[in-house]
């Protein structure tokens, strides 16, 4: 198969023995790809070197044999964003959880778009920490994992008032006003909000970082995200609004 000015994503780049890299790109359509760039590791090679650096939108020409593609072509494919602070750690974030979630070669041009929507947003919004939970909630929608927001486990409305935990093979799970409160716990107005378009509370924000937390980590098995470790080392960088982005 080949690829001929392929839209493309960079999620991950890692060194490929002595002068190549491993470029992992999200197109649009044909799904998570792995790319091998063969001697860019080098002076004359550095805009191509930089253009193949994650959060970079690209068009490549590339053939695949096997579980990954030689490329053959890259160039820019659009004006990214520039992200810094902390916006640049969420993008890098975003790109991380595509990454491990997406199996290589499963198409899924929803994802390609929402993922190029939500690095323009994080260029730009107000409240970081709303920006990753909808586009997590989107992610895990697109890929079949999302519980019902609506509805608990028995088929029941949401309770504003009540407490749940995300069961992640069944959804929303009542839990006893008696129970211990655990960690990843969120209460019914917290799912409510999620399902919609308008900002929740800051309380709100932290219950459903948790509870989403906890359900990708279901999802990507025992190995967590890098991105986790570096958003929790700089969470004393972030703005008071935004301290549940992590």
């Amino acid at each position: 198969m080949r690829l001929l000015s392929h839209p493309a994503i960079v999620l991950h780049a890692t060194r490929w023995r002595e002068t190549s890299l491993l470029v992992e790109v999200l197109t649009h359509e044909h799904g998570r790809v792995g790319l091998i760039a063969r001697g860019v590791i080098g002076s004359r090679k550095q805009p191509l070197r930089a253009a193949l650096q994650p959060l970079q939108r690209i068009r490549v020409d590339a053939v695949l044999r096997g579980e990954l593609a030689q490329l053959t072509h890259a160039e820019a494919g659009g004006q990214v964003p520039v992200l810094m602070g902390d916006a640049l750690l969420a993008g890098l974030y975003v790109c991380e959880l595509v990454l491990r979630l997406l199996p290589r070669h499963d198409p899924q041009p929803a994802v390609f778009l929402r993922l190029a929507q939500v690095l323009d947003e994080l260029a730009s919004t107000a409240s970081l920490a709303w920006t990753l939970r909808r586009f997590e909630r989107d992610l895990l929608r697109d890929l079949g994992f999302a519980p019902d927001l609506l509805r608990d486990t028995d088929d029941r409305p949401l309770l504003p008032d009540g407490r749940y935990r995300i069961d992640p093979e069944h959804g929303a799970l009542r839990v006893r006003e008696e129970a211990a409160v655990r960690r990843g716990d969120i209460h019914g107005a917290a799912l409510l909000a999620l399902d919609g378009t308008a900002q929740p509370s800051d309380t709100q924000l932290r219950e459903q970082r948790l509870a989403l937390r906890a359900l990708i980590a279901h999802h990507l098995g025992a190995r967590g995200l890098r991105s986790w470790g570096l958003l929790a080392e700089f969470a004393g960088l972030l703005r008071p609004d935004d301290s549940a982005s992590a």
